[in-house]
Formats: C-alpha cells, sequence, structure tokens
C-alpha cells in the first residue's frame, strides 16, 4: 500500500519505513507537494489529525501523521506539543540549541523524570481514521550522549539499556521508542485494513 507521511523529516521516514515494509512510504517533497501545515491544536493527537487530514485531501491517499515531543516532568510538561518549537523566540532554531535551552532550564534541579510522546494518526478515508500514543520513559542528563537518531535523542538516558537514545542502534531504537511502539500499533491496524 502506498501511504503518505506528513513530514519532511527523513529520520522519522526512515524509523516508518523499516517498520511498515513492504508498504510504501512516500513524503510531500518526493512528489514536489508543497506541504507545511499549521499545528494549531492543542494536544499530540489534534496536531497529528490535523496534519493527516490535510495530506489526505491533497494526495487521496492514506495518510499518516505523528505529533510528538518531549514532556519534562519538573517542567511541568514542557516543552511538551512545543517541543519542534522550542526556544525558537529566542533563536534556537536548531536541535543543539534545543537542548541546550532545556539543559539550561533544568540546571540545578535533581527531579529529572522524562518521557518522549508521540501520537499517531492513520487517516484512511473520508470515514475513517486510527489514533495510536505511545511513551517511551526516561531520566534527562545533564549532558548530551551519543550521536545517532535526532532531536533531544542525546538526552534521555533509558536505565534499562545504559544507553541514551542517541546511543542506542536502529534496531534497539525502533523496539523501544515511542514512535517504534505506535507504529507496530499502527501497522496492526493496516493489515486489518487490506
Amino acid at each position: 500500500m502506498k501511504i503518505y507521511l506528513a513530514s519532511g523529516n527523513a529520520h522519522k521516514r526512515g524509523e516508518i519505513s523499516r517498520i511498515l515494509y513492504p508498504h510504501t512510504i512516500t513524503i510531500p517533497s518526493d512528489e514536489h507537494i508543497a506541504f507545511d501545515p499549521e499545528e494549531t491544536a492543542d494536544s499530540f493527537f489534534g496536531n497529528a489529525l490535523i496534519k493527516a487530514k490535510q495530506l489526505f485531501e491533497i494526495t487521496g491517499f492514506p495518510a499518516v501523521a505523528d505529533d510528538s515531543g518531549i514532556c519534562v516532568d519538573a517542567l511541568n510538561g514542557e516543552p511538551g506539543i512545543y517541543s519542534a518549537r522550542y526556544g525558537a523566540e529566542t533563536g534556537a532554531g536548531d536541535d543543539k540549541a534545543r537542548n541546550r535551552l532545556l539543559l539550561s532550564n533544568m540546571e540545578g534541579i535533581t527531579e529529572r523524570k522524562c518521557r518522549f510522546i508521540c501520537n499517531m494518526v492513520l487517516y484512511y478515508d473520508t470515514d475513517r481514521f486510527y489514533s495510536v500514543q505511545e511513551t517511551l520513559e526516561g531520566i534527562l542528563v545533564t549532558e548530551g550522549r551519543g550521536t545517532g537518531g535526532f532531536g533531544y535523542d542525546p538526552l534521555v538516558y533509558l536505565p534499562e539499556y545504559g544507553k541514551t537514545v542517541a546511543e542506542l542502534t536502529p534496531e534497539e531504537k525502533d523496539a523501544c521508542s515511542h514512535r517504534g511502539k505506535a507504529v507496530r500499533k499502527l501497522a496492526c491496524i493496516i493489515e486489518t485494513l487490506q
């Protein structure tokens, strides 16, 4: 099945393609589709639904969208749905700058529980959509470690692996990540639709 992924993030496409194989995962830029929806919802689910619905309406094909982010307990769940835009008003325009800002905001705080959250929506047709949401629990480190993954991966330590998410192999990350868990559940739903 051809499925459009409502993202321009090649890392996300790689993760999702590995799990949804043999389905073909296409991102809008592959077909020169201009796609930049405004994420105006106040939840991961709401933002994922906005993106999946808009891409389905453009292409007429099933569309998958995710909205994900990191939620830090000591910061009352921030940056949450604003993870990708965290610190934008002060010039934090890339992953490294956002990571520095988060660590700066956590300076001196000993309670460091955090989690990645991923909500995924499959917009299958006009009358049917499906949503799953998963988490990856971790501990925020005081200094980033690892070069794999993207985003906040170098900052989240997983005690059961003894590594940050950025130190995991792609296979380890697919097995435990919030996105990996959500995509596997979505894969089960997709199999019932064929």
